[in-house]
């Protein structure tokens, strides 16, 4: 049964193993380069913290952003092609007949196709999770992001997870809807509506925010990113994302200011007007007693989120294959 399953599989197998020898012959050539230049950069700032970060970044925005993409579209592309065919193909053709009458039981059947299939998956997912996050490591380091929603589920060990539970999703899909393009489209779309849900409305509440107030001082206006004024009816000040909390996950785009009396600064209450100038200045702002509320994950908690999410998808995992076998029994019987 596993040398039937193998020579069923081998040319998915084949062309994403092509696939990931392309990828690391490209992200090892790049990180190396990277590298180098990010050792040129920080000799003098070990910190990370020289002008010509940024710079940095964007040279190396294409394969960063390429190999993220590839990640997170991984775990998609194996669940449509891995997934749903796996059982839909042979319910479609009727070759499971075959097998079922060559003395092996249909339990002993799903059992080898998904183990198979998905630790075939998670092998190739991982190593292209392992070989991005080395390459971006560099980058981590000047950014501070990778807490946030799209580069969390490109990094460590939540890929793995996403792997595993495509290949069920895919193939559960495959058994009820018996078609397999029909199962590959479905599952491109439940797979997609996943990963836009679980950032969203998931994530944020594996464990309760912290909620810190933070005056604005002159420094943290001046690493701001924007204080402007928004509103249609009385508008009020906005400090947009600036406050400097490397590597936390900021769940909050912007925050109203606020002054000592709790009060939110608008045009009308601002305490400075400086002529001929849209905005109040820093300066004089600093001194006005302001501040905002801001809810966030620290970083310390970026791998316990990684587990956490994990050990979900991984139990939905479970549960999708439990589901296909009740099914295959009840509905085949």
């Amino acid at each position: 049964m596993i040398w039937l399953t193998w020579r069923q599989f081998r040319a998915q197998f084949l062309v994403a193993a092509a696939a990931l020898a392309a990828a690391t012959v490209y992200l090892v050539y790049s990180g190396l380069s990277l590298r180098d230049e990010y050792h040129d950069l920080t000799a003098g700032c070990p910190a990370g913290g020289c002008s010509d970060a940024n710079q940095l970044i964007d040279s190396y925005s294409l394969p960063y952003w390429t190999g993220c993409v590839l990640v997170l579209l991984a775990p998609a592309l194996i669940g449509a092609f891995w997934g749903a065919p796996l059982v839909a193909r042979e319910l479609e053709t009727g070759t499971h007949r075959l097998v079922w009458n060559q003395g092996i039981g249909r339990g002993r059947w799903l059992a080898v196709k998904l183990l198979l299939t998905g630790t075939a998956a998670v092998t190739v997912t991982g190593l292209l999770s392992l070989l991005v996050s080395w390459f971006a490591a560099p980058l981590d380091r000047i950014g501070h992001d990778r807490f946030t929603p799209l580069l969390f589920a490109a990094r460590s060990v939540v890929p793995l997870g996403y792997a595993a539970f495509a290949v069920a999703l895919g193939a559960c899909l495959g058994l009820f809807l018996r078609r397999t393009v029909a199962a590959m489209a479905v599952t491109l779309a439940a797979f997609a509506a996943v990963q836009i849900l679980v950032p969203l409305a998931v994530r944020p509440h594996l464990e309760q925010p912290v909620h810190q107030v933070v005056a604005l001082d002159a420094d943290t206006l001046r690493s701001a990113r924007t204080l402007g004024f928004t509103g249609a009816h009385g508008p009020s000040a906005t400090f947009v994302a600036g406050i400097d909390m490397p590597d936390a996950w900021m769940l909050s785009d912007s925050s109203p200011v606020q002054d000592s009396d709790n009060r939110t600064l608008t045009f009308g209450t601002q305490p400075c007007r400086d002529s001929g100038h849209d905005l109040p200045s820093e300066d004089c702002l600093a001194h006005a007693n302001l501040h905002i509320a801001v809810d966030y994950q620290p970083a310390d908690r970026y791998w316990p989120f990684q587990w956490i999410e994990t050990a979900i998808f991984l139990a939905l995992t479970i549960a999708l294959a439990a589901l296909t076998t009740w099914g295959l029994h009840r509905r085949l019987g």
